[in-house]
């Protein structure tokens, strides 16, 4: 019988511990895909950032690093600085990358450092308990907007994906989700292709992944997953924001 489906060889075979319908495993799976793809496990290294995404240690058979909180891409610059051959990614969820870590994420794209940053944006803080993030939408409630994010106090929901994309350093900018097959089959074509854009030079990458987050929604899985399409998608649209060919780098 022919295999078509298997877990990656740079995913280790471990126990699943994230919550039913979350879908950070998912992602874990779109990295490993383009790590097997390439070829390039034993020269990858992966920086671990605070929240949900921290445990990305547990399941990847690479050499991780674990970052301060909102301080993953200033580590992830250090390395790929001292090992220059090494692939370098992280994984950052709207808290770690769009508050705390909102300048290093920023200035490491404007430097154009050649690096792959992986954003999971469920638009909640997932592991501390369900409060409101820097992408939370107009009116959804959380733990600290209990009547629903209000513009005149609470600001707006950031659109990190079209800010990476106005920055000269960045070379390849997409937004993607995963909560339909497919979405998830455009999703795993722009991780191959930000991994592909480090490979090849080019510069900085980044993937925004529109992502569910049931138990801090307090929404089945199902639901969870319409959510994504019904209200996260008109306000943060998925596609290809900037992609940087080896003409305009040269």
């Amino acid at each position: 019988m022919e295999l078509v489906f298997k877990r990656p060889e740079c995913l280790k075979d471990v126990p699943f511990h994230f919550c039913p319908g979350c879908h950070h495993g998912i992602v874990h799976r779109l990295v490993a895909e383009a790590i097997d793809h390439f070829k390039i496990r034993e020269k990858t290294i992966g920086v671990a950032s605070v929240g949900c995404s921290v445990f990305m240690y547990d399941y990847f058979n690479i050499d991780v690093l674990e970052a301060p909180h909102g301080r993953a891409s200033a580590v992830a610059s250090g390395v790929k600085r001292a090992k220059k051959d090494a692939i370098v990614f992280t994984i950052q969820g709207d808290g770690d990358l769009g508050a705390i870590g909102i300048a290093e994420g920023i200035h490491t794209a404007n430097r154009g450092e050649n690096i792959t940053l992986i954003f999971a944006n469920n638009g909640i803080y997932g592991m501390t308990g369900g409060q409101m993030a820097p992408t939370t939408l107009l009116g959804q409630k959380t733990t600290t907007s209990p009547y629903g994010r209000d513009f005149t106090y609470d600001g707006y929901p950031i659109r990190m994906a079209e800010m990476m994309a106005t920055l000269e350093g960045s070379a390849f900018v997409a937004r993607v989700a995963v909560n339909n097959p497919s979405h998830l089959m455009k999703a795993k074509k722009a991780v191959r292709k930000a991994f592909q854009m480090q490979i090849e030079g080019m510069g900085f990458s980044f993937v925004e992944v529109l992502m569910s987050c049931p138990t801090n929604w307090g929404l089945p899985s199902l639901e969870a997953n319409r959510r994504v399409e019904e209200e996260m998608i008109p306000y943060f649209p998925l596609g290809i924001l900037k992609e940087r060919k080896m003409a305009d780098y040269l």
